[in-house]
């Protein structure tokens, strides 16, 4: 399908800066009318043509009712989108994972696909060994699921056999779309998957997100530099990884805690693939409550992940006190030379914000605190360098005196 074929949304006169910036969204407000569906022949996820206020094609993108009105697919007005584009854009995404040498023997786990990152906005693609979990945040890629899914069987040496789709969770609730988690193509084909020589059961078919969090691959690796020795706290463990990279690393003892059960099953389950020692154990507790109740200097190197505290900007103020309050209670407990591996998975909470919030934890305490490292997402989280929004994954390590 053309361009020249779709509807045509305008900008309002001076809305264009932004796009011809190459950001990947136009915000609703920018648009001279606001397609409303059933009144206007445009349903979500359907592709529109985007122009100037004065008829300057600016170009394609998938429609959705929202804040975030269109995300833009791309910025030539004669590149149509259609099967062969999904299949240029995940052959691009892959040759840069081949780059980055991801897929190895002892390397299964990766992200092929990271929405903007990668310029396929509103689509997510976790790789575990031979099957591809596939989640779609916007109607339009929700639509071509299935194109999606034949394309990557197709990517030569990436070796997918099966996608997964799983977007029920993710979808706009608005949409009415009904989405259903399954398999698109192939079949379940064993739930083990391989990070930098450990092995991991992968929930993708109950588990949050992808069933995995890839995203912290290089930040468990440094984790296991510092671990020799040391006494671990692993907060908000879910699946363990933190965990395995300690007990690597040679860690005197790991406790894993997380507020669910399944979460430490989990994590348990995947202690006992790797270790067959008893310097592990877990806890199925509230973080808080742990922290209030254990002992003062019992810890020497503290890892706290939690799950984001702000979806959106408007949890932002709260947010900010969770991640205050959460560190102050580490700095008050952590051990003289000790380690604290801190974390900020909100997108709506920038660095600068995120580190704000753990000085002004550190300050309460009177504690005096070093940075070793900031951390981000890994390389396979790319961050498209015209929308600085996808660098959504803050880090610090700590040194505590």
């Amino acid at each position: 399908m053309k361009d020249t074929e779709l509807p045509v949304l305008k900008l309002r006169k001076g809305k264009e800066d932004s796009l011809d910036r190459f950001h990947p969204w136009v915000f609703s407000g920018a648009l001279m009318h606001m397609p409303q569906p059933g009144e206007d022949e445009i349903e979500e996820g359907d592709l529109v043509t985007i122009s100037t206020h004065d008829g300057r094609i600016v170009g394609t993108g998938h429609f959705q009712i929202g804040s975030i009105a269109v995300r833009m697919l791309t910025f030539s007005p004669d590149e149509a989108v259609d099967e062969d584009f999904y299949g240029r854009r995940l052959e691009q995404a892959w040759e840069l994972r081949k780059a980055l040498n991801l897929k190895r023997e002892d390397n299964t786990a990766f992200r092929l696909v990271h929405g903007e990152g990668d310029f396929l906005p509103g689509l997510v693609v976790d790789v575990y060994g031979p099957t591809a979990v596939m989640q779609a945040h916007s109607p339009g890629m929700h639509f071509a699921r299935d194109i999606i899914a034949r394309r990557l069987v197709a990517l030569k040496d990436a070796g997918i056999e099966n996608v997964y789709y799983k977007s029920e969770t993710t979808l706009p609730y608005k949409a009415q779309l009904d989405p259903h988690n399954d398999y698109i193509l192939g079949h379940f084909a064993g739930d083990t998957a391989m990070e930098n020589g450990f092995t991991f059961h992968v929930d993708w078919l109950r588990g949050q997100k992808t069933g995995f969090f890839v995203d912290q691959r290089d930040n468990r690796s440094l984790l296991r530099q510092y671990s020799n020795g040391r006494k671990v706290l692993n907060m908000f463990c879910y699946t363990g990884g933190f965990s395995l990279a300690a007990l690597a690393g040679g860690a005197k003892e790991v406790v894993s805690v997380d507020s669910s059960a399944k979460a430490i099953s989990l994590t348990d389950a995947n202690v006992a693939l790797n270790f067959n020692d008893g310097r592990h154990r877990s806890s199925a507790e509230d973080a808080f409550k742990f922290l209030d109740n254990m002992g003062k200097d019992e810890y020497n190197l503290i890892v706290l992940d939690p799950p984001a505290f702000a979806k959106h900007r408007s949890a932002l103020r709260n947010a900010l006190q969770g991640y205050r309050r959460l560190n102050a209670k580490a700095f008050e407990k952590i051990a003289p030379g000790g380690i604290l591996f801190t974390f900020s998975c909100s997108q709506a909470v920038n660095k600068e914000q995120f580190r704000l919030a753990v000085f002004s934890a550190a300050a309460s305490t009177g504690r005096r605190v070093r940075i070793l490292h900031q951390m981000t997402q890994p390389a396979d989280h790319p961050v498209n360098i015209y929308h600085p929004e996808g660098e959504y994954l803050k880090g610090l390590v700590l040194y505590v005196e």
